[in-house]
Formats: structure tokens, sequence, C-alpha cells
């Protein structure tokens, strides 16, 4: 198992090497590529879901040939988990890899990442949806082979490179970019609570970035969604996948996660939600957060709560657990998943007051409307 360091790292990964972004600029790959070796292979290591393999295939053979490299595909990528890791690296070894291409959603891309890190590889990110900033980020979460989060792996660096080709992305089901949008705004709400009071330079610069980001997604998500591929949705894109990465570069640990991912993660056992994605999660438990504010007393949570509910009435976002596909979850279930969430290693920790899973499970069940749940 790979520790979790997150919060003992003394240097911040704050970006990507090059970033490229522009319609059809994976037909450029073939430049980069070619300025890596490992010793004498000229071998690359493609991690990638079915979907994105089949994407970006074609563009990586145009590559492979101009730069006389040879492909390799892994099997296709569901999770991060530790036997996909192994399998990765029993391929690095045999093939003698010289770059990591990750290509696809959140899972595969955080899975070429680790593999990256552990081999000190070149990593190459091409994200096909705008539903995270896990293309950008020194940042990796590892599954179990049942698909329930396990914990998190601070990278050593960011990737080398990082494609935003903005043509791939607009092929992806628009639920995907609704869910990145859960997911970027997220930063705000968890930032500004977990690191608001700081006296940080670094941290401040954060903050405030995520203050404009959430403005951002507020006033032009929906008409992004409305106009797939125009000059709002290629703003939005870039809000969802790059501008939510350097928020987490800049301001680290603290500027990441807190009550809204802890909350993904505690659901994240329960196998009835895996059919929702990690942004729609994200979005529910920036919800959840916020009444564990208005427990505290917070009427500006309560006017924010009220706020992001018309949002994500407008844009499709997740508002409670019927929405989220949970309208059946028992008590004991949600009880099991809010015991997860406050763990004590749990980001929902960094909150500036204790929480108990009881506490969490009045929140979960309130974002909305007090609900019925079953024993």
């Amino acid at each position: 198992m790979v520790a979790n360091t997150i919060d003992s790292l003394p240097m911040l990964a704050i970006a990507p090497a090059q970033v490229w972004r522009g319609q059809g600029i994976i037909s450029q790959l073939g430049d980069y590529l070619s300025r890596w070796r490992y010793g004498v292979s000229r071998s690359i290591l493609v991690v990638a879901g079915a979907r994105a393999k089949d994407l970006i295939a074609p563009h990586l053979e145009r590559a492979a040939i101009a730069t006389q490299a040879t492909i390799h595909y892994a099997p296709a990528i569901a999770d991060c988990t530790e036997t996909n890791l192994a399998i990765l690296r029993e391929e690095i070894s045999t093939h003698q890899i010289a770059t990591i291409v990750g290509a696809g959603g959140g899972k595969a891309l955080d899975t070429a990442k680790l593999a990256g890190d552990l081999a000190n590889l070149p990593v190459v990110t091409i994200p096909t949806t705008g539903a995270t900033c896990a293309a950008w980020t020194a940042l990796s979460n590892v599954y179990s082979e049942a698909g329930a989060f396990s914990y998190d792996v601070a990278l050593g660096r960011c990737p080398d490179l990082m494609v935003v080709d903005y043509d791939l992305i607009a092929t992806a089901p628009q639920r995907t970019l609704v869910a990145g949008i859960g997911d970027a705004i997220a930063k705000w709400y968890e930032a500004s609570v977990s690191s608001g009071s700081s006296d940080r330079t670094m941290v401040i610069a954060a903050v405030q970035e995520a203050r404009i980001l959430r403005d951002i997604l507020l006033q032009k998500s929906k008409e992004a969604i409305e106009n797939l591929g125009g000059d709002v949705w290629r703003e939005v894109v870039d809000a969802t996948v790059c501008l939510a990465g350097v928020i987490g570069g800049v301001g680290g640990a603290q500027c990441r996660t807190v009550a809204a991912h802890a909350v993904h993660n505690g659901l994240t056992h329960l196998l009835q939600s895996h059919g929702t994605l990690h942004g729609e999660k994200v979005a529910y438990g920036i919800l959840v957060q916020l009444r564990l504010e208005e427990f505290q007393g917070s009427q500006l949570a309560t006017t924010a709560r009220h706020q992001l509910l018309k949002f994500y009435d407008d844009i499709g976002l997740p508002k409670n657990l019927a929405d989220l596909g949970l309208a059946d979850v028992t008590l004991r279930e949600l009880e099991t998943a809010a015991i997860v969430a406050c763990r004590p290693e749990s980001d929902i920790h960094r909150l500036p007051f204790t929480v108990s899973p009881s506490q969490l499970t009045a929140a979960m069940v309130s974002t909305t409307a007090p609900i019925s749940i079953r024993d």
C-alpha cells in the first residue's frame, strides 16, 4: 500500500510542466513524445478506459509512426486500484516503457499519474471529459476492488504535459461536464471554510482563485451547457479542468478537499452510489457541508445553500439523496457512509468544528427538506 503523504510534503506541485489547449491539438502530440527516451527504448504505455482508447488511438498511432515509437495499451482502466497499479508495474518493466500517456476520466488519469510517479517516468494526461481536474493535479485517489474510496496519494510532481483538446472533450456526454462543474465549484466552499482565515500568501491567493472560479461557474455554466463547443463552453471546460487544478496546486492540501469530498468518499462505500459520477457526489456533498455549517448557526451557509439549489436546478446537479439514486437507502447504510466520511484521517476534520457521524447523517438527509429514511 502506498502511504498517504499529502500533509507532509514541504513542496508544492503546482502545475503541469506544459499545457496544450486547442481544437485538434492532440495532432501535435508526436512533437512532444519524440523528446522522451528510456535507455534505448521508445515505448509508450497508454492507460485509458475503453472509450478514451478508441478516441485517441488514431492520433497516438500517427505520433508513434512519426517518432518511431512503439505503443503498448494497458488493459482498460475502470478504477485506480492496487491491482491495476500492479498490472501497470509489470507492463512498464516488460516493455521498458519510456513514457506513460493517460487518457479518459479521473480514475484512468489518476492511475496513469500514480504509475508514472512510482516508476519515475514522464506522464502525459489527455482528459476526454470536463468532469474533473485530475489531468492537472499531483494527486491520485486509490479505490478498492469494490469501487470504494481507500486513500489518496500526493505525487512528486504534476504531469509533464496536459493536452486539452476541445474536440475530444466535446464528444463526451453533457453529464460529465455538469459533474465537473459540481466538482470544481466545491473548491470555493471547501477552501474558504478550511483556509479562509489563513495569513499565508499562497493560501490567500488560492482561496481568491476559488472565489473567481465559483463566480465563473455560477455565471456561465448554464449557457455553456446549452451551447456545446462554443466559446463559453470552452471557458467552462478550462475552469473545470485547469483552474480547479491551479487552486489545489497553489493552495496545497488545505485548499483541496474538506467535507464535500469526504461525503463523496463515504458514499462510494455504498454499492448503489456507483452509478453516479464523482462530481455529482461532490456537488451533493457541498450541500451537506453547508447544512453542517447551518447546524453551527451560520446564516451565510443557509443563503449559500439556497443559491446553490437554484443553480443545481438550472444545470441538473443532484440536490438530495433521491437525485443521487439513493431514494431507497436505509438508515444503516447511510450511517455506514457517514462513519467512513468521519474517519480520523478524513478531510472532513478540516472544518473549524467537530462533526460526528450522527450529525453528518442528519445533514445528509436534509440538504433540501427532511425525508423519511428506512431503518
